[in-house]
């Protein structure tokens, strides 16, 4: 019988990037060029100055939880065309595994392009591309580790801790995806972009972020990078 319990602790931060710091040139005036023309290098200019920003963290997740076992030794059979299951005294055994993880959620805009952008003569809004979340760190507490084990039980083995512990990271995922963690990454995003699009003449009112859809829990699992929890799986060493 496997139970896991969840103890969640959350500290979303909003971390802000300055992408393209460095002066623009002044875009042209009518005089200069038609308003076709320079509405299609105001456009490339912002693309530019978007795929800048590279990655952006927008997002940080701090987790901990709690994953529990037991489990008990019993008698099964059948006697006289009955089942019967009978626990043995002396044979259960208990851990509970304290795990504190970190996610962030990120937007990588080196696929950026001008498909990404709708705009009128006043209004602008940026379709982002899809978050990623990546667990960048977890680790056990081992001095807060609780194990007992009846005499007639072996000690739980390296291999059993490290699969429970494989367990607690990928409940935290599950846990993590019912949360607004996608709803801060576009804020996040939008605190990071809003003022570079003041400085190309956007008034705030007229600024739009969005995701190009809603996210729902199963697909936002689907956004966490599967390698990482993959790298972290490296056993649950005892001491």
């Amino acid at each position: 019988m496997r139970k896991l319990y969840f103890t969640l602790c959350l500290s979303a931060v909003a971390l802000l990037f300055s992408c393209g710091n460095e002066k623009q040139p002044e875009a042209p005036t009518p005089a200069e060029k038609p308003e076709q023309e320079e509405r299609v290098d105001t456009l490339a200019m912002l693309v530019m100055q978007v795929q800048k920003c590279s990655r952006l963290y927008t997002t940080e997740y701090r987790v901990h939880k709690i994953v529990t076992h037991d489990d008990q030794l019993a008698l099964k059979g059948k006697l006289f065309s009955k089942d019967y299951n009978i626990n043995l005294p002396l044979g259960k055994r208990k851990v509970a595994i304290p795990i504190d993880a970190t996610m962030k959620a990120y937007i990588d805009f080196a696929d950026f392009s001008a498909a990404n952008v709708r705009r009128t003569p006043t209004h602008i809004e940026l379709i982002l591309p899809d978050p990623h979340i990546v667990l960048t760190s977890s680790r056990i507490n081992h001095d807060d580790v609780k194990e007992y084990v009846a005499l007639m039980r072996r000690d739980f083995s390296d291999e059993e801790l490290a699969s429970y512990e494989l367990q607690g990271r990928e409940a935290i995922i599950k846990d993590i995806a019912k949360s607004n963690i996608i709803e801060q990454a576009r804020i996040g995003a939008t605190n990071a972009l809003v003022p570079m699009l003041r400085q190309l003449g956007f008034d705030e009112p007229n600024i739009i972020i969005s995701f190009r859809k809603n996210f729902t829990p199963q697909e936002v699992e689907q956004l966490v990078d599967a390698s990482t929890l993959e790298k972290k799986n490296g056993g649950a060493n005892r001491r």
